[in-house]
């Protein structure tokens, strides 16, 4: 029988790190505290160091993060945010919740990450923000789109929900615009046991309303200073992500080790174009996407089927194509960029505890389908 090589087992992690689990949930279970207590304020203070920020809040989840951000800005009915459209949905919802318009844009054919020359040539009067995304792990273009936003006079948003520790010019995410928007969705690379999310910024002012807006818009209790909503990371989930954490450093680096392997052993398969990284980008590798070309992916795809390996398509239907989306002005553009990644692009096994050997028998099964092996 085949040796089989899941996309992501969270086992091994929960076998890895099950007395420091369970010693975190006890102590919030014996404490009393559950909602905004010392967990949570302990977490926002350790992961805005990591992210080299000022300020950290815990919020219900990454799709929150952005709406929260962009209401602390006064972003909504009237204005554009501009994003990409071969995101995960959570990018363009977080702008309509905030009652703003989602400007789709295409993406880089080689890193995948939102274009510059897309942003800028989309923006309008109307447009008050950019909301990119660090995709699969990798930093977008932060000196030309930060170059960008100090020529219009737009507020950057990072969506780093898949990019925990990644760096650009040696600078973690998260410190990178004007605020940014955290998921720790269980399959992050620091993921909670649970839905939560995070906002880091170096601005006060944003913190200030954004403590707020996630608690009923109260800083007093019983006091309503602005019509909020309830988003708040909870004490365990708080103290969950804590425990983990201080693991965040070597849990990457073990991905950029399989990371590695992948790009050496696959890089003579022709059917392939692997990843591509800038100069200025330190990866977390959130996901190790290829492009199966030639219309060759749904083969490959049953070849990994046979061979028991796991795999996953990030994204399969681009924002533009969502029937959510169908009536938003942008969604009627032409998008080859990112109709030609949903097309191609796979997802490969690329998790902390895959093992090398794992990693390698995933390489021999795909050269043997290009009959390379």
């Amino acid at each position: 029988m085949p040796n089989p090589v899941p996309f992501l087992d969270f086992s091994r992690l929960h076998a890895d790190l099950k007395p420091q689990l369970e010693d975190a949930a006890a102590q919030v279970l014996a404490s009393g505290h559950y909602i905004l207590g010392p967990q949570t304020e302990a977490f926002e203070q350790a992961f805005a160091e990591v992210c080299g920020a000022k300020y950290c809040l815990g919020v219900g989840n990454g799709l929150e993060a952005i709406t929260l951000i962009l209401q602390a800005w006064g972003v909504g009915e009237g204005d554009e945010v501009i994003c990409a459209t071969n995101s995960f949905v959570a990018t363009a919802l977080g702008v309509s919740r905030a009652g703003a318009t989602p400007v789709l844009v295409e993406a880089d054919p080689q890193t995948y990450n939102i274009s510059p020359a897309a942003i800028e040539a989309a923006i309008t009067p109307k447009t008050k923000a950019i909301a990119l995304t660090h995709l699969y792990g990798q930093p977008a273009d932060m000196d030309a789109i930060n170059a960008i936003a100090r020529k219009h006079g737009l507020k950057v948003l990072e969506d780093a929900a898949q990019a925990h520790g990644a760096l650009h010019n040696g600078r973690p995410v998260g410190s990178l615009g004007d605020a940014a928007a955290f998921s720790f969705y269980p399959t992050k690379n620091l993921g909670a046991v649970g839905d939560a999310g995070g906002i880091t910024t170096n601005s006060e002012a944003t913190y200030q309303t954004i403590r707020k807006l996630r608690n009923y818009g109260s800083q007093k209790k019983y006091h309503h200073d602005l019509m909020g909503t309830n988003s708040r990371l909870d004490e365990l989930q708080a103290a969950l992500l804590r425990a983990k954490l201080p693991h965040l450093p070597r849990w990457n680096d073990a991905r950029r080790a399989m990371a590695a392997i992948y790009l050496s052993e696959l890089a003579e398969a022709e059917g392939l174009v692997l990843p591509h990284v800038p100069q200025y980008a330190t990866p977390i590798w959130h996901a190790f996407v290829v492009r199966v070309k030639g219309g060759k992916r749904e083969d490959l795809i049953k070849h990994l089927e046979s061979e028991h390996i796991g795999y996953n398509i990030h994204y399969p239907v681009p924002i533009h194509r969502q029937p959510c989306y169908a009536g938003l002005p942008t969604a009627a553009g032409h998008f080859p960029v990112a109709d030609e990644q949903a097309s191609q692009l796979l997802s490969l096994p690329c998790d902390a505890y895959h093992t090398e050997a794992e990693i390698r028998h995933v390489c021999n099964i795909i050269k043997q389908f290009y009959g390379e092996a």
